[in-house]
Parts: structure tokens; sequence; C-alpha cells
């Protein structure tokens, strides 16, 4: 310890005390004045340097964001990620730098201050005090008088207190000097050194943390100096364009659009177009006119939903109207009675009597069904069938919210999955690919009553039990309503594309017996077959019928897949039949002729092939099992999951040939409506209107022979020939819906007509 005053000095009270204590009285006035100044001036530093880091941390934040924003760009996404991670970990190096100068300065200078110096003015209080008493004690002892002997006395006592007293607070005022003088280099040196230390830290981490960066803000410099060149030609070039299409004349837009059927977006063709309003005004509006998938539609704004002007563009022609007053005006003819004026002449030039008392037949019945002469069941459901399709399919479980988002409400179906969406959804479905998912409005379009009966199989809530069964395991978080649509579109596409979510094979969890619902069985109890049908071709599976996958032990669960016991009986009363551990194709393939829709959707789910041949059985597919099964939903399913509709089993018989002998008329009109060769011939040579005049069934005769007809008038009206006619529409609507609602009106009746 440096000694400032010595006591000897002290206990003298010389002169040259009393100057050392005004020097050093001096020095810690000014001391605590600066020390005082330097405690305010780091108060503000320390404020400011947070508000810095809290502004900057504003600052990363926004990098990061912008970094988000720019994801689909790799290098700039790159760049802001590592950019902002490194500023981030500088900044809580920063902060940690201001809460080391918040304790080596600002509190050990504060304390100094207020602690110390307060100590050494109040012991100079002291001593001032006690150097006042001694000088009065003084000034009193020297003018006691020498007569009076107790003045004396009393003066020399007093001054002697006074001396002791005096010389005690001389001497602890100039300890607290001493004490003072060697605290003030200990407390400032160490806040100095501390300070330094943080900042010195501070700069070596983030000196550490860019360098970790050079090589590669050495390639980003790189990219950029190319980015440069590149944008200095892509700038020259666009210059060019702009001059050589400002020489041309724009005044008058006098260019073609292409049409593209193939197009990458599915639109075709698109452009304004006036159209003329409905209404008692006829006004005219402008309009955005697209062709995309065969559909007509146009919209006002792009994110209204298009509206729907034709349905089938192949069905109709355009024709100019040159009797309006404004030009270039066209209109889009659908056909109307076309086809029945030519069926009618075509029976007068025919005289066949047979095809018109069928016609007749058929007519009678269907005006027995819709309640008007001739006319189609939809003929008053165009405009109300939608709203009742919506209410059908929402009453199914899980169906009132949407079954990928859940947004209550959902107006829009998959078809082919069986499921309702919502609007976003169903248009990331309809982004798909018609062979993941085909998307329909229930209130905008109309609908079939076979769709809607295999609408009402499925459902969201059994589809979800198949698409997300391993979603607790992957613990993936599923989108709900007000998800970003990117959220949504990754979801879907990881369900339903990439399939993370599904029971992997061989464990696909389908160990519980499987057993007809009541209402399939009842519904086939219902269903007579007619007499001299055809019983159904398909036996009983075995050993060879039905593959498995590897693992499982097939002698265990022979009996309960075939129903037949190792001694050879056969277990007829049980229905119940344990599907596991069948091949994808196979459970398809049988539970398509057990009208169990849910684990059709299982196995298409797990890579079935739609068409899969069971060598076998006669190489039948899962479509001729439905048709056995006399399922109008399950072959529709198949049919709406890419079935082939003209796929024969070894004797040459398709799904029509089946049909056809097992007299399902609902089954032979879906099947000419999908494209089903009705010139097909099995291995006896026979097609389906042979057999089905040999079966006196006049229904399935009028339907084969109407649909010929058909497309010999599309032949004759050349290559610009019609697809179809809306009374040849009628009639299988007509058909469609007694085979979905009235079946016995279907049934058989050998006195309708005559061979």
């Amino acid at each position: 310890m440096t000694v400032k005053l010595d006591f000897e000095e002290c206990l003298k009270d010389s002169p040259r005390f009393r100057a050392a204590i005004e020097v050093v009285e001096g020095d810690v006035s000014e001391l605590e004045t600066r020390l005082e100044k330097l405690v305010k001036q780091c108060h503000s530093m320390l404020e400011a340097g947070r508000a810095y880091c809290q502004t900057s941390k504003s600052f990363v934040t926004g990098l990061k964001e912008l970094g988000q924003h720019c994801s689909g760009d790799n290098m700039m996404g790159e760049c802001l990620e590592k950019f902002s991670q490194k500023l981030e970990v500088i900044l809580e190096a920063q902060g940690e730098v201001i809460e080391t100068t918040q304790k080596s300065v600002k509190l050990k200078l504060q304390s100094f201050v207020k602690e110390d110096v307060r100590r050494f003015k109040d012991v100079r209080k002291e001593f001032e005090r006690g150097s006042e008493s001694l000088e009065a004690a003084l000034g009193r002892n020297a003018q006691a008088p020498r007569g009076k002997q107790h003045e004396v006395e009393e003066a020399s006592h007093a001054l002697l207190n006074a001396r002791k007293t005096f010389r005690s607070g001389a001497l602890d005022y100039v300890l607290q000097i001493n004490v003072i003088e060697a605290k003030k280099k200990t407390d400032i040196l160490m806040a100095m050194v501390s300070m330094m230390e943080a900042q010195s830290q501070f700069f070596q981490q983030g000196h550490q943390s860019l360098s970790e960066l050079a090589d590669y803000r050495r390639t980003l410099s790189e990219e950029h100096t190319q980015l440069v060149l590149n944008s200095a030609r892509e700038k020259r070039d666009m210059e060019q364009r702009h001059a050589a299409i400002k020489k041309k004349d724009v005044s008058y837009d006098n260019s073609l659009m292409d049409f593209c059927a193939d197009a990458p977006n599915g639109i075709a063709m698109e452009g304004y177009l006036y159209k003329r309003a409905s209404n008692a005004f006829k006004t005219w509006s402008r309009r955005w006119f697209s062709i995309q998938k065969n559909q007509l539609v146009y919209q006002k704004k792009f994110k209204e939903q298009p509206t729907v002007v034709m349905e089938d563009l192949r069905l109709c022609t355009v024709k100019v109207c040159a009797d309006n007053e404004r030009r270039f005006c066209f209109e889009v003819v659908s056909p109307s009675n076309k086809l029945q004026t030519g069926l009618n002449m075509y029976w007068l030039k025919q005289g066949d009597t047979s095809v018109t008392a069928g016609f007749e037949s058929l007519t009678e019945r269907c005006s027995s069904v819709s309640g008007s002469p001739g006319g189609g069941v939809f003929g008053d459901q165009e405009k109300t069938g939608g709203r009742e399709a919506l209410e059908q399919v929402q009453a199914i479980p899980g169906n009132r919210q949407c079954c990928d988002c859940g947004e209550p409400g959902p107006d829009w179906a998959s078809i082919n999955l069986g499921i309702t969406l919502c609007i976003v959804c169903s248009g990331i479905h309809r982004s798909l690919g018609v062979h993941f998912s085909k998307v329909r409005s229930l209130t905008l379009d109309s609908w079939e009553p076979e769709l809607v009966r295999l609408m009402c199989e499925l459902g969201n809530t059994a589809i979800n039990r198949i698409y997300e069964a391993r979603i607790d395991e992957i613990t993936i978080k599923k989108p709900h309503p007000s998800s970003p649509r990117g959220d949504k579109e990754s979801w879907i596409r990881s369900k339903f594309v990439e399939k993370k979510f599904i029971q992997k094979l061989p464990e696909t969890g389908r160990n519980i017996p499987l057993r007809r619902s009541s209402a399939l069985r009842n519904r086939a109890n219902t269903q007579e077959r007619p007499a001299g049908s055809r019983p159904p071709l398909k036996p009983k599976p075995n050993r060879a019928t039905l593959p498995r996958l590897p693992g499982l032990n097939q002698s265990d669960i022979f009996q309960k897949n075939t129903g037949i016991h190792k001694d050879g009986e056969d277990d007829d009363d049980d229905e119940e039949e344990d599907l596991s551990g069948l091949h994808p194709g196979a459970l398809l393939y049988r539970s398509a002729a057990l009208q169990h829709f849910p684990v059709m959707a299982d196995a298409l789910a797990h890579g079935a092939d739609v068409n899969w041949v069971n060598t076998a059985e006669e190489s039948s597919t899962p479509l001729i099992q439905a048709v056995t099964a006399n399922s109008l939903a399950a072959c529709e399913f198949l049919l709406q999951n890419g079935a082939n509709v003209n796929t024969a089993d070894s004797n040459g018989r398709g799904p029509l040939h089946h049909a056809t002998i097992l007299g399902h008329t609902g089954l032979v009109c879906l099947f000419l409506k999908r494209g089903a060769d009705y010139n097909a011939r099995d291995h006896t040579q026979k097609d389906p209107i042979t057999i089905a005049v040999e079966a006196a069934n006049a229904d399935i005769v009028t339907l084969l022979r109407i649909a010929k007809m058909n497309k010999e008038m599309r032949e004759m009206d050349g290559a610009f020939g019609q697809p179809g006619d809306e009374t040849y529409q009628d009639i299988f609507r007509d058909f469609s819906h007694m085979a979905s609602n009235n079946p016995e009106k279907l049934k058989r009746r050998s006195t309708d007509f005559k061979t």
C-alpha cells in the first residue's frame, strides 16, 4: 500500500500536514466528480448498447423471414440463413459484453463513489470537528489567569481531552486517506481489466465466427460476380427486344391464339370474350374464358371459382350468329334431339320391331320412375341434384369436415378416393393429377346415382384410417383450416402421393376377420338371380388362388381365408373371412367379391393392381368379381381407380359379357357408359348382344342396340360426329337411377321380348 501521509506528521499537526491534507481533499473531490460523470456515461453506453442489440436482433429476425420467403432460391436462402445465424451469435456475445460492463465498471465505480468516498467525507468531518475543538481548548488554556488556580486546572484538563480526541481523529483520517488512495487504484484497474477482457473475448468470438464463413463468402462473391455479368447480359437482351417490339405496330392485335390440347397446366386455350347475359336486359360482359379438361369455363377475377358453361365441348358444335347485330358473334350448341330423330328414322328404315318394343318398354318403366314420359330422371334434377348429393355424402361419418385440413362444410369431393374436401384442398388434389385424385363439386356438378352410392360406401373416417394409420408414430402435425396452402399441399402429397402414413407391408394390420355388413347381405339377398341365368363363375379360393405375403403361417390361416377345414369340409355357415396376409392384388380381388369398400381402398393404397389377374380362376379380375356380386358401387369404384372395362378372362369374357350373362342390367348400362366393347366375342364366338337375345333380356338387348346405333350415327356424321345425344344420355341415366334405387324394375321378364 502506498502511504500518502505519515502518521508522525499527523501527530505534530504541522503546516506540512495541513497542506498535504488540502491536496488530498482536492484530489478526492475531483476524483468523485470524474467518477460520477464516468458512471453516468457508462449508464448511457449500456442503454445505447442494449437498444442496439435489440434493434440488431429485429434486423436478424427480418433476415430470417426474408430467407424463408426466398426458400425457393437455394443461393439466396442459404446466404440469408448462414449470415443471420452468425450475426445472432455475435449479438449474443455483445450482450454478454454489456452485462460484464454493467457488473465490472458501472456497479464497481458506483459502489466506490457511494461507499468509500462517503466514508472518507464522514471521517474528514470528524477530523475537522476535533481540530476546531483543539483550537478552542488551546485558546482557553492560554487565556486562563495565573492567579485563578481552578480556571487553570479546568483549562488544562479540557486541553488534554481535546488533544486526545484530535489525535485519534487525525490518525483515523490519515488512515482513511491512505486506504482510499490504495482502493482507488485496485477498483479502477480491476474494472478496466474486466471490461477489456470481455471486449477481447467478444472480438475473438466474432472473428472466429466470421472466419468460419470465409470459404463460403469467397464462393458467394464469385457467384455474385457471375450474377452481375448475367444480369448485364439479360438487360442488354431485354433492351434489344424492347426496341424491336416498339418498332412494330401494336395498335391492333391481329395475333392468333394457338390451341394446345396437351398444355402442362391443363388449359388448352384462353382469352377474353364477351358473353351475353341470360337476364331480361341481355347485357354483354367481358370475361376471361378458357378451355380446360374439355370444359368451357369463365371467370371475372383470378381468385373466383370458374363458372362452367359447357360440361363437355366434345358434345358441342360452334355456329356463327349471322343474325346478331354485333360482329364476330358465335354460339356453342349442344346436341338436343339428334339421337331421337336418328333412332326414329333408323327404326322406320329397318322395320326392327324388336328394338321398338324394347325401347317402348324401357321408356315406359323410366317414365314410372321420373314422372314424365320420355324424360330422364335427371330432367328436374340438374339444378337440385348437386344439393341432394351434398346432403347424402355429408351424412357419412367424418364427411362434414375436410378430409385433409378439417375445415367444416366441405362441398368438394374426390370420387376415386371417396372423400370430401374444402375448396383449397380440392385445388391441391386437382393438381396431383387424375391418376391420384378425381375432383368434383358436390354442388356445381351433376352426380350420377352410382357415384353418390360409391361416396356413401366410403367416407373421410374410413379413408383416414388407411392413409393416416401411422400419423401418431411419425409425429407429423396435420394442417388445420387456417394453415398456409404450402403446408396443406405438402401434407396432401405426403399422404396420397408418397403414402408416408399408411401401414407398411407385411404388417398390414388386417388380422381382424372381415364380415360383410348387414346392408350388403340384405342387398345381396334381395337381388334374386333370374331363372335360367348362369351361376357365378368364381369358385371358392384355394391355396393357389390367393397369393400371400412372405413371413406369415399360411397353414394356420388357410381355414380362416377359405372357409374350408383341413379335412376338406366346407364351412359355409360362417360369413367371416380372415384376409390377413393376402397380397394387395389378391386382397383387392377378394374384397371386391365381398363388396367391402374400405378393404378395397386399403388394397389400392398398398399398391394393388386394379387389373390384377387371378390365373387360378380363369384369369378373372377384381372388376369381374364385383360383377359376379352384382355390386354397382364396387364396379364404379374400380372403374374410377383405373380398371379396364374391356379386360377379358381366359374365356374371352369381359365385365360386359358377365353382366349380360347374369342379367345385371344396371351394370350393362354402367359398362356401356364407360366405353365397353359390345362387339367383343368370347370363346364361343358370341358377343353380348347375342347372349342377351338368347337369354330373352329385352332391356339389355335394347341398351346394347341403342349404343350400337349411336356409334353408327356418329360414324355417318364423319370426323366431326357428335359423341352422344341428350336422349341417348337420358336413357342411360334412367337405367343408372333404377339400378341404384329401384333394382326390382330391372329383373328379367321373358314376356317382354321374343327372339
